[in-house]
């Protein structure tokens, strides 16, 4: 690996200029948003949303609030699950037309588990620009908070909603030598801290997230047999990172 020093440009701002489309070119601006606390928004993703032509976004009221409370006002396009396909060719065009278009999701990094895939696809395709603007991520946020082993992770998103299928995955990766990520929705989360203590053994080390950035953020770090009964009784209001350890793993 270089050293830091190493790898640094001489120049970096010119370096920054040669990586991006000129200041006011057509590009899509990929832009994370915060996942709860409204002070992680950066400087540089403000500027970007400020100087868009037009957001796209999943929820346009939750994007509006989001906007209202930074003082932005831009025009809103409405993309999600279900017409994510059409509006992909829809949002490109309008690039390829000029203008400048950022892409948001409710929270967090756009298409991590979130729509947007098909937007970047669509652009890269028409060989437009495309730019991250990074930012919040609650995978990364749960996997630098964990203690959980990060020199090597593999994400999975979201599981099946069936329990067989979710069974069938811890099965498959029982021995994966990487910590394993994945999202998990608040109402099925004790039935799959149940299943990963029956299937891989109450000794393996687990993070739970959730919250991350709130008032109410959570991290539970330590094995699944301890880990368990510490979620009973508590609010499990929204969505959960769910982080499991090697098995010769131990805190």
């Amino acid at each position: 690996m270089e050293n830091a020093s190493e790898s640094v440009p001489e120049n970096p701002a010119a370096d920054a200029d040669a990586a991006v489309p000129a200041t006011g070119a057509p590009r899509l601006s990929v832009v994370a948003t915060p996942i709860g606390n409204l002070a992680d928004l950066s400087p540089r993703a403000r500027e970007t949303l400020l100087a868009a032509d037009c957001i796209a976004c999943e929820d346009t009221r939750t994007t509006g609030n989001m906007l209202r409370r930074f003082g932005i006002e831009r025009p809103l396009i409405a993309y999600h699950e279900h017409n994510e396909l059409a509006s992909a060719a829809g949002i490109a065009a309008k690039i390829e037309a000029g203008a400048r278009v950022a892409l948001v999701c409710d929270a967090g990094t756009p298409t991590l588990s979130d729509p947007g895939f098909r937007v970047v696809r669509e652009c890269r395709r028409r060989g437009l620009a495309v730019e991250p603007v990074p930012g919040p991520c609650a995978l990364i946020a749960a996997l630098s908070a964990s203690g959980l082993p990060t020199n090597a992770f593999a994400y999975h998103g979201f599981l099946p909603p069936k329990t067989a299928a979710r069974r069938r995955f811890l099965e498959e990766n029982r021995d994966s030598k990487i910590t394993l990520a994945v999202y998990e929705s608040c109402h099925r989360i004790r039935a799959f801290a149940e299943e990963i203590a029956d299937v891989l053994g109450g000794a393996r080390v687990v993070c739970f997230a959730r919250e991350l950035t709130k008032l109410h953020e959570t991290v539970l770090t330590g094995p699944i047999s301890e880990v368990l009964p510490r979620l009973v009784g508590k609010n499990l209001k929204g969505e959960f990172v769910v982080l499991i350890a090697p098995p010769d793993f131990a805190l």
